[in-house]
């Protein structure tokens, strides 16, 4: 029995044969139930290693869906679960590479299908066709980016998308699921979707679908579509990857195809400009020709411009001087003119009747209106040559208001006329821009309005001019404009002669017999003047019913919009003579007049000894210099400056290098009024400027004011 049983465990435990049993006859009681013992434990390890043998025998052969099943203990046990084990590891790594396998797979056929497309709407409908099925989906759609005139996602291609429904055509940036996935850039995915959306259907079904995703196509971080799609199933995450590498290759595709389309374009172009150009070409060589048959003709008619150019520099140049001169030769007499017209009609003496002070008062009355138009004419040429200065400065309205009442009131109550100033409430307090050259135009529009008004009212209205727009671009800023009206119950204008009054040395009224005098040159200066200041006249008048001249300015004036050919240039502020004291006393003081025309030394002494003044006298500038060395105790000196051997300018420094001179009072009084002669003379080392004519109390008044000014340095300096 025992070599029975040990001829059968070496059987299936040393030589693996399988299905072997132990046959003793005879045997019984104990040693039989061994025997069954035995042969049962054979019959079990037999089972259990044929179990593990077919199945490994079917992995081998790629199935791996098989399970060991069979019950086993200890070593064989291990064993199974082992195999087991390395069953499901091998079936997940197979399952992964399947899945990368397609995935690459498909990922290169999208790619190669795409490649020979020449359009994105071609490019579109392919993959709607393609991907859809392939990812499960039974809808989808396409839509493109548009970023003209605004951004816009537009439908170009679809899959069992239907024409009538829920869905949309278009979409802006954040509208529905479409635009917020283009305005954020990332996907969205929907599981679980309610009953209201778009169904999928055929002639057979229709269907909701249960899972929705929204995927952005981007290439470089910039939009270039959107895809949706719908299925009933859920994507699983090797589908949501290829989705995902799919987008980025799309993205490639589309703006491949974009640069392709652009640059046919641009060629396109490209080719119709070279035709244009070539036939440009064959008419610019003809023309070529004709401006070189030209050519001889343009030098000849540029050199003729260059002289015409030297001439009319020279004629400038001649004007320049022709004006001062003028300005000088007419100034010079009339200065003692109305020095001694004005000092008659004062009759100090009381030896004139009241006749002969009509006399002088008239021959005083005609010098100013003289001087009146000297000042128009040289104001005329500054415009016109571009070198009237502008100096802008703060002014409140109500000073003007004032200005204008203390001038006007006496004229209108000698003419027997209403006069009124109206401010409207809403101004500001000020405004900004040339003082002196506002009021010149102010007064010019008043004087006109009382002199062409015989009855009725003269008023002047300030106010904004909203709602109204103007040919000059300075007014059109959108800054308020200010409006100075000034309106009459004249004779008025004829629509047909308002443009002409703005002429230079024109009237409404130009003949012979004309009733109302004046040169015609205060409109033209006053328009003239406007337009430096940025602004506009405009004139609404009839005739009979009166007119109303209003003038136009920016609230602040603006060099950079109405600057003057070559600049602004800062120049010195004119000079405020403060009023005579009543008991301004002159008596003793020396004051040297340097000037070379006796009527002028006549005119100017008479009125310094009037006040117990002394007055010297030296014919030009050398003799004033010498006297000045020989008499000590000169108080001022007046200089002129245009004078024979040495003129004024050389005078006034010759004295400032004196040391004991140099705080001499120098006052320039001279009848050179033009653009810079102010300047040449505080820089020389005048002490102030006055041009001639001078009104005899603005002397006294200036006089005594440095004389004041002198005692009171030397008072602190002792």
């Amino acid at each position: 029995f025992a070599a029975e049983v040990t001829r059968v465990a070496k059987e299936v435990g040393t030589e693996g044969k399988l299905g072997g049993q132990a046959k003793v006859p005879g045997v019984s009681g104990t040693w039989k139930d061994l025997t069954d013992n035995v042969n049962q434990l054979a019959s079990n390890l037999t089972k259990q290693v044929r179990a593990i043998a077919e199945v490994s025998t079917a992995v081998t052969k790629g199935d791996l869906t098989r399970h060991i099943a069979v019950q086993a203990q200890g070593e064989v046990a291990a064993l199974k679960d082992n195999i087991n084990e390395m069953i499901a590891t091998l079936k997940e790594t197979t399952q992964k590479n399947q899945e990368q396998d397609w995935l690459k797979t498909h990922l290169a056929k999208f790619t190669e299908m795409m490649q020979g497309q020449r359009s994105i709407v071609s490019v579109a409908q392919l993959v709607m066709s393609e991907l859809t099925p392939l990812v499960g989906a039974y809808q989808g759609t396409f839509f493109i980016m548009e970023d003209k005139p605004e951004p816009i996602l537009k439908l170009v291609a679809s899959y069992a998308f239907p024409s009538e429904g829920n869905g949309s055509h278009q979409y802006r940036l954040k509208q529905g699921l479409v635009g917020q996935c283009a305005f954020e850039k990332k996907r969205i995915l929907l599981t679980d979707v309610p009953e209201n959306v778009t169904p999928i259907s055929s002639s057979l079904l229709e269907a909701r679908p249960r899972n929705v995703i929204v995927l952005p196509v981007l290439f470089e971080g910039q939009l270039k579509a959107v895809i949706e799609l719908a299925s009933f199933e859920p994507f699983n995450d090797n589908i949501l990857n290829f989705l995902n590498q799919l987008m980025d290759n799309i993205g490639v595709i589309l703006n491949m195809i974009s640069s392709i389309v652009r640059t046919e374009e641009l060629l396109q172009q490209l080719k119709k400009s070279n035709a244009e150009l070539e036939a440009q070409a064959n008419e610019l060589n003809e023309k070529a020709k004709l401006l070189e048959l030209k050519n001889t003709e343009v030098g000849l008619a540029s050199r003729s411009l260059e002289e015409k150019a030297e001439q009319l520099s020279l004629i400038s140049k001649y004007k320049s001087e022709f004006l001062a001169n003028m300005s000088h030769e007419l100034r010079t007499p009339l200065n003692s003119l109305l020095l001694l017209s004005k000092m008659l009609a004062n009759n100090k003496e009381q030896n004139l009747s009241p006749e002969q002070i009509q006399f002088a008062k008239t021959i005083y009355t005609s010098g100013c209106d003289l001087l009146s138009l000297i000042n128009e004419i040289l104001d005329l040429a500054k415009v016109e040559a571009g070198k009237m200065r502008i100096e802008a400065v703060d002014i409140r309205l109500q000073e003007i208001a004032e200005h204008m009442e203390q001038t006007f009131r006496p004229v209108a109550e000698m003419r027997g006329l209403d006069f009124a100033i109206a401010i409207d409430e809403h101004l500001p307090a000020a405004i900004s821009t040339d003082v002196n050259r506002l009021q010149q135009i102010i007064k010019n529009l008043l004087s006109n309005a009382f002199k062409f008004t015989e009855k009725g009212r003269v008023s002047m209205r300030m106010f904004l001019a909203t709602n109204k727009v103007f040919d000059l671009e300075s007014l059109n800023t959108g800054e308020p404009v200010f409006a100075f009206a000034v309106s009459d119950t004249g004779i008025g204008i004829p629509r047909q002669k308002q443009q002409m009054i703005f002429e230079a040395f024109q009237q409404a009224d130009g003949t012979t017999s004309r009733k109302y005098g004046g040169t015609g040159l205060g409109l033209t200066i006053s328009r003239e003047i406007s337009r430096l200041l940025g602004g506009v006249i405009e004139v609404d008048s009839a005739p009979g019913e009166g007119s109303t001249f209003t003038l136009y300015l920016p609230l602040r004036y603006s060099y950079a919009s109405v600057e003057p050919e070559g600049g602004q240039q800062q120049l010195a502020a004119p000079t405020v003579i403060p009023p005579l004291p009543e008991d301004a006393d002159f008596t003793g003081k020396k004051i040297l007049v340097v000037d070379d025309d006796r009527r002028n030394i006549f005119a100017i002494t008479t009125v310094l000894e009037s006040r117990g003044m002394q007055a010297l006298h030296a014919e030009n500038g050398r003799v004033g210099v010498q006297m000045l060395k020989d008499v000590p105790d000169v108080a001022l000196v007046l200089m002129d400056i245009m004078m024979p051997e040495m003129d004024g300018i050389e005078a006034i420094q010759t004295i400032r290098r004196i040391p004991e001179l140099r705080s001499l009072p120098i006052v320039s009084l001279t009848a050179k009024a033009m653009k810079g002669d102010r300047e040449k003379c505080l820089e020389a080392g005048a002490s102030d400027y006055v041009t001639k004519p001078v009104d005899p109390d603005d002397l006294l008044a200036l006089i005594y004011a440095w004389l004041e000014k002198t005692k009171l340095v030397t008072a602190d300096a002792g």
